[in-house]
């Protein structure tokens, strides 16, 4: 019986341990909460009846004991350094000019990974037991507070690992989730007690309770982004090290990735912060590391800072509003993306009223409601995004959210990607998706047609005069038909069949963009356009072949010949032919950009902006030579600045950098082609720090 009540003990506590792993570190849910509370219950009763088999690596330890007396400092054995901050954009490269001329020889991989808000810890094994907990202190002391780290969301007791190292330090950051934050004021509101400010604030003060049961309440968890010392322990690199501490159980921070070279690792950055918005904790930057630990070892330290790491960070803005109402919008390519309409608020001297909630998992993992009080922010981008909902405001009135089942436009039942997380309309004819391919297609970031606005585009629709992009370039032949729209004279419909006209001989990767196929935007428009210059050829690939060509792979591969294999596809293209479009030829390739107007010059857009949206006055910019930089500082060459223009202007004013209006930019620039105002571009979406 003894050794039968031993067995179901161990079994009580691995089962635990695994569905810890899978939650925490790969946010797999394989059971219910209720069903693993029954397992914690009664492993909970059976070391209770047999304290025989008590063990301090328990799972059921995680709910703290006894509170201590008070704290000790203890020395780190290799200090917890800070890391150097940098502001903007062109500072990483400065960062990798200083890495190669201290390296000389020697070649950099850059790991690139994001900045978590949180409160730097190091947890100590030894033998594969956690043994010790310690704070950062000054970096070269710091406070055990291993009683609390116990009782921390996901931190392993015991590695899972057959043969640990001796000793191994693990570095990283404690935090309280944005959804345990809501719950944790909720609970705070409903006793009468006095609110926690943010989720750092709260971690850290957690962290220096002497009672661990009270930290245990305030639900912190932890991410995996360093490495102490340690004994028995060898990797080559810092992207090994986290593959193995997670196979170990321990949560490692998100989608980190080392790139061969500087310019690789900024655009995965780029994608990290676009991604924000999927993250339940909170971020202030990306971090940029030198991935092999040799080269780290070689790089050495400041006496503040390791010379081997640098941190892009980014202001942070948010103010609290409320939801008036979630409605639905059909994209493009038939995305149907949630909205949260919101009473305006004012955010960095900009005013906001409206948030994307992106898809229906992310307003499962917010719990947003109709009518809830929300926290927006705007972190590093142009457009917020909501961080979480202030459930402690709830009154009752909020009601949730439904999902629709059918396309709101032309009602086709809608489904939801394979392993993926965005429900689409797949009706390819659908109003709702015309009419956005239609005003894609007329931007600036595609076939650049002056007079299509999107205005224009809903009235062609309802007069039933397009149902398709090619039916833009028969307009010529209605002429009698467009005069009798709204606010159509002569000289609106001269300019409108003139810019379709014109239209035709934009260089093909242009068409390609506009073409609206999946996962192909103007940068894979132009390597498909360069590799394969004319539109006989690219559509004779095979998926195989165009998987082969550098930066395109399967998934967009696939994309591209189903495409050209599909019915709209196939006439699209027939249709587009008839009209005389260009299709490209062997010594056309990409057509670039010879104006340096603003070579050398870096320069930041600030403000709502009349004539152009972001993306344009950026690809603007980027055309004519110059850099288009997310943050000012000394060596920004001048500010664009528009209407309720904030922080950044302020800043320029600072530094002494000099501020011009969006017209003074199109003087400057007057040499060129006419760049005015184009009511057909894509509205600006949200746009990362870069």
């Amino acid at each position: 019986m003894s050794d039968q009540v031993r067995q179901k003990i161990e079994d009580l506590r691995e089962e635990l341990r695994k569905h810890n792993r899978l939650y925490y570190v790969d946010a797999i849910r394989e059971i219910s909460d209720l069903e693993y509370d029954k397992l914690y219950k009664q492993l909970e009763q059976l070391e209770e009846e047999y304290p025989e088999y008590d063990s301090p690596d328990s799972p059921s330890k995680k709910v703290g004991g006894e509170p201590i007396e008070g704290f000790t400092t203890v020395e780190h054995r290799i200090r917890m350094l800070s890391i150097d901050n940098v502001y903007e954009e062109n500072a990483l490269d400065d960062f990798d000019k200083r890495i190669l001329k201290l390296l000389e020889e020697e070649k950099p991989e850059y790991s690139v990974e994001y900045k978590i808000d949180g409160v730097a810890l190091a947890l100590i094994y030894e033998n594969g037991s956690l043994v010790q907990a310690l704070t950062r202190g000054d970096g070269s002391k710091g406070d055990d507070v291993t009683h609390n780290a116990r009782t921390i969301l996901g931190v392993p007791l015991t590695l899972n690992e057959k043969n640990p190292p001796s000793v191994l330090e693990i570095r990283g950051e404690a935090y309280i989730s944005h959804t345990d934050f809501a719950h944790l004021r909720a609970e705070q509101e409903k006793n009468q007690e006095q609110l926690f400010v943010n989720p750092r604030n709260t971690a850290a003060g957690a962290l220096k309770l002497l009672d661990p049961k009270k930290c245990a309440l305030r639900k912190l968890r932890f991410i995996a982004h360093g490495l102490g010392y340690s004994e028995g322990y060898e990797c080559s690199s810092y992207t090994e090290h986290l593959s193995r501490i997670k196979k170990m159980g321990v949560p490692i921070t998100p989608d980190c990735k080392a790139f061969p070279d500087i310019s690789k690792a900024k655009e995965h950055a780029k994608t990290l912060a676009d991604q924000i918005h999927t993250l339940d904790f909170e971020v202030d930057g990306i971090v940029l590391k030198v991935n092999q630990f040799a080269l780290q070892k070689e790089l050495g330290n400041t006496t503040k800072s390791p010379r081997w790491v640098i941190a892009y960070k980014w202001e942070k803005y948010e103010a609290v509003t409320k939801v008036i109402e979630i409605t639905v919008q059909v994209g493009k390519t038939g995305t149907v993306t949630p909205v949260a309409n919101l009473e305006p608020v004012e955010i960095d001297m900009t005013t906001v009223s409206r948030a994307s909630l992106h898809n229906r998992d992310e307003i499962d993992r917010l719990g947003i409601r109709n009518g809830d009080w929300v926290v927006v922010e705007k972190a590093g981008k142009i457009i917020p995004h909501v961080v979480r909902v202030e459930e402690h405001l709830r009154d009752g009135t909020e009601k949730e959210f439904l999902f629709p089942k059918t396309c709101p436009e032309c009602q086709t039942e809608v489904i939801q990607d394979e392993d993926g997380v965005y429900i689409r309309c797949p009706n390819p004819y659908c109003p709702a998706q015309l009419r956005e391919s239609l005003r894609f297609f007329a931007s600036r970031s595609a076939m650049d047609i002056d007079g299509l606005g999107i205005k224009l585009i809903e009235q062609l629709m309802s007069e039933k005069l397009i149902s398709s992009i090619p039916d833009l370039y028969q307009l010529s032949e209605k002429k009698e038909e467009l005069l009798n729209l709204e606010r159509m004279g002569e000289k609106s419909a001269n300019n409108l069949l003139e810019g379709l006209e014109k239209s035709k001989t934009q260089p093909f990767w242009r068409l390609l963009t506009g073409l609206n196929i999946r996962h192909v935007g103007t940068s894979n428009a132009q390597i498909l356009a360069k590799t394969f210059p004319t539109m006989d050829q690219l559509m004779n690939q095979s998926i195989e072949s165009l998987a082969e060509v550098n930066e395109i792979g399967p998934v967009i591969a696939e994309a591209v010949f189903h495409y050209f294999h599909s019915e709209i596809g196939e006439r699209t293209i027939q249709e587009l032919r008839n009209a005389g479009l260009n299709f490209g030829s062997e010594d056309e390739g990409v057509q670039t950009q010879t104006s340096k107007l603003l070579e050398g010059k870096t320069i930041v857009v600030t403000g709502t902006l009349t004539r152009f949206t972001r993306d344009e006055i950026k690809e603007k910019i980027r055309e004519l030579g110059g850099k288009a930089s997310g943050s000012v500082s000394a060596k920004t060459s001048f500010v664009v600045a528009g209407d309720k223009a904030g922080s950044k202007k302020e800043k320029a004013d600072q530094l002494g950098v000099e501020v011009i209006s969006e017209d003074e930019f199109l003087d400057r620039v007057s040499n060129e082609k006419n760049i005015s105002s184009n009511e057909g571009s894509d509205p600006p979406g949200q746009k990362s720090l870069f």
